[in-house]
């Protein structure tokens, strides 16, 4: 697939730039941040919600490339450049971890890329992360990427835009079909805990509202985000909020229940 570059649309919001708006980033339209006030009238915290999310992220990598020592990544539904990427974190750690960062939404080809490959061990596909063989079979997949070794394939807030009817689970299942023992799977995810609780609520009041205005999000249950990681072997602590995953230090404020509707986990292809 070529990896051309589509027009940016500037009176629809995307979701990468809402994503950009919400960790306070500047590479967003006022459409994207109409998004993000939308969503504070439900949730005044939803800046932090984000933050924690690229927090989680990064100790995420962090665990892949030290403690577990995995050498390259697969990043699906990168999005833009915020003050810390997966390449940044796991170069860190590795200055020669292959980092491919996969998206396909026009705002990142154009202009995420040209911050994200800022050296020969980091990588941009334009592919659509719903089409794993279209992924797997991209050109810069192929050639930087070694299969036969572990890969960190990362799905950070990405498939809770995937709708029942293309199958979260069986992309992740054709993923890690693809993938050699010892590679792991992270994945963070919205949550509904259906419990008629105020986060429930909010729950299903956010998915209303993300839903009529950037056409899918589903904040799914418990079951149905541990179902999309197939049989792995699960990291301790398993599928939790992500606060509670490795955290860096003691926690020293109750969070908020949107911090509470994400859940996030790391499993191991055995």
């Amino acid at each position: 697939m070529a990896d051309a570059h589509p027009q940016i649309d500037t009176t629809k919001p995307s979701i990468a730039r809402v994503y950009d708006a919400f960790v306070g980033g500047k590479d967003n339209f006022e459409v994207d941040r109409e998004v993000l006030r939308q969503i504070q009238q439900l949730a005044p915290e939803a800046v932090q919600v984000g933050r924690q999310c690229r927090a989680w992220l990064i100790r995420v990598v962090r665990f892949m490339a030290g403690n577990a020592g995995v050498d390259q990544f697969l990043d699906l539904g990168s999005g833009l450049p915020t003050a810390e990427n997966t390449h940044q974190a796991a170069q860190r750690l590795n200055n020669e971890a292959t980092v491919i960062y996969v998206d396909n939404d026009p705002s990142v080809a154009a202009h995420g890329r040209a911050l994200l490959e800022e050296n020969e061990f980091t990588h941009f596909a334009v592919a659509d992360l719903r089409e794993p063989e279209e992924v797997l079979n991209h050109e810069a997949v192929r050639k930087y990427l070694d299969l036969e070794r572990p890969v960190g394939l990362i799905h950070s807030n990405t498939l809770h835009h995937v709708t029942n009817d293309e199958n979260p689970a069986a992309i992740t299942r054709t993923y890690l079909d693809a993938l050699a023992s010892g590679s792991y799977l992270a994945i963070s995810h919205l949550h509904n805990p259906g419990d008629g609780s105020s986060r429930a609520q909010l729950a299903e009041e956010s998915q209303v509202k993300f839903n009529s205005m950037m056409g899918s999000c589903f904040y799914r249950s418990r079951e149905g985000i541990q179902e999309l990681f197939a049989d792995l072997e699960m990291i301790e602590p398993g599928l939790v909020n992500l606060f509670d995953w490795w955290p860096d230090g003691p926690r020293l404020t109750e969070p908020s229940d949107g911090e509470y509707n994400l859940l996030g986990g790391v499993g191991r292809k055995r």
